[in-house]
């Protein structure tokens, strides 16, 4: 039927709507289309290695938790997570200097859920957030519908204050373990000081460690919220550190299992805005990691995880060495999933030459993605535990290439 009367204008766009769009900058849309690219390396993602699943004792698992827990897992389920969850990740990540209960986890849907969550309880329109910089893409993504301000954490910046840095933040987020993007472990005395900040100054501090397992040299440091304990030993734990972990690097990230470990109070007003984001986590993929968990299948992959990885991450080092010591510098990571290169020229734009990359055939993240302002074009993000030795060696020679060829059409 057609309609009697013109049908209405389409409603003009509001300012959130704007402000999602704008996120959809070029960088992003290049990542987007470089997948349709012929026999293109990818270091570009957080990916791990498919080979290291454990696809047959996780398809036994699935099968399991279905079959003998039907109505948990087919149903809806709490908004916090399954009890038996909640009290193994209780138990998995607290200590007798931490003791926790399953009043401090909140079971989320992936460790980006618990940023979103984060910045729904924490964050107002336009507050300020103090982050380690460079910081997580997601973590920006999460919190960008807020507006939010940025303070840059540089923390391993000469006579960083944390004290001065956190006060005044909504709150504070770092990830102190194989940073994201950067790779790098925050040092000891750094912690200390970031805790004993969250605590004087009142700062809620949010601690990101998806990575702190993928240790490959030298001894773990604590958590954050392991040191924040320490102002109260043995007391149930009540400090200012939002600690959150998921499982996605440890054994599979299509699990979509991650937490959050808080003061009981935060942990109820996390529970109220999960609530109103997806009303439960998926029963089946909680089981599936409950079981991970209690059968030590976890612990069981994660020396052949870390041997393969150490191995790959030594091959990217090399390749770089071999490839582009002329015009980047880099550290070799004591952990994680990345490798985090510096141009040596200021005046190289890592934005500019990724379509040179592209065009080579090699595909990694730059450096103003993980920059709230954008403004940081000298870096570039390497991811080294998805490809084999071979392909990160012509992974590096292709971004050789491309990198003579931006000098050169220069």
């Amino acid at each position: 039927m057609v309609p009697s009367s013109p049908l209405p204008a389409s409603p003009a766009p509001r300012p959130a709507f704007a402000r999602w769009m704008g996120t959809t900058n070029q960088i992003t849309r290049t990542f987007l289309a470089a997948g349709a690219i012929p026999d293109l390396i990818n270091v570009a993602g957080g990916l791990p290695d498919p080979d290291v699943y454990p696809t047959e004792r996780m398809a036994e698992i699935a099968r399991r938790a279905v079959a003998e827990h039907p109505d948990e897992v087919l149903g809806y389920g709490p908004v916090e997570g399954l009890p038996a969850l909640r009290d193994a990740l209780a138990r998995r990540l607290g200590s007798p200097a931490l003791p926790l209960t399953r009043d401090n986890v909140l079971v989320t849907t992936s460790g980006m859920q618990a940023l979103d969550l984060v910045g729904k309880v924490l964050l107002d329109e336009g507050g300020l957030i103090a982050g380690q910089h460079p910081t997580y893409l997601g973590a920006l993504d999460a919190w960008r519908p807020r507006s939010p301000t940025f303070r840059n954490l540089v923390l391993d910046a000469p006579g960083f204050d944390a004290h001065r840095a956190l006060t005044g933040a909504q709150f504070a987020y770092a990830v102190p373990n194989f940073s994201n993007p950067t790779g790098r472990l925050v040092g000891l005395e750094t912690r200390r000081a970031l805790v004993a900040a969250a605590h004087d100054t009142g700062t809620w501090l949010v601690e990101d460690d998806p990575y702190g397992t993928l240790l490959y040299d030298g001894a773990p440091l604590p958590r954050l919220i392991e040191l924040s304990a320490q102002a109260a030993p043995g007391a149930p734990y009540a400090g200012p550190v939002v600690s959150m972990g998921t499982l996605s690097k440890e054994i599979a990230p299509g699990l979509r299992v991650g937490w959050i470990v808080a003061a009981p109070a935060m942990i109820q007003a996390l529970t109220l805005a999960k609530q109103g984001s997806d009303l439960c986590t998926s029963g089946v993929t909680q089981r599936i990691a409950l079981a991970a968990i209690e059968t030590g299948l976890i612990e069981a992959i994660r020396p052949a995880v870390v041997a393969l990885y150490r191995a790959r991450r030594d091959a990217l080092c090399a390749a770089l060495e071999a490839h582009l010591s002329a015009w980047f510098t880099w550290e070799v990571p004591v952990g994680g999933m990345f490798v985090w290169a510096t141009a040596k020229d200021p005046g190289l734009d890592t934005d500019a030459l990724l379509p040179h990359a592209l065009k080579a055939g090699i595909c990694y993240a730059p450096s103003s993605v993980f920059d709230a302002s954008g403004a940081n074009r000298r870096g570039m993000r390497i991811n080294f535990t998805l490809n084999r030795p071979e392909r990160l060696d012509e992974g590096m020679r292709r971004l050789g290439l491309a990198v003579a060829a931006l000098r050169g059409a220069a």
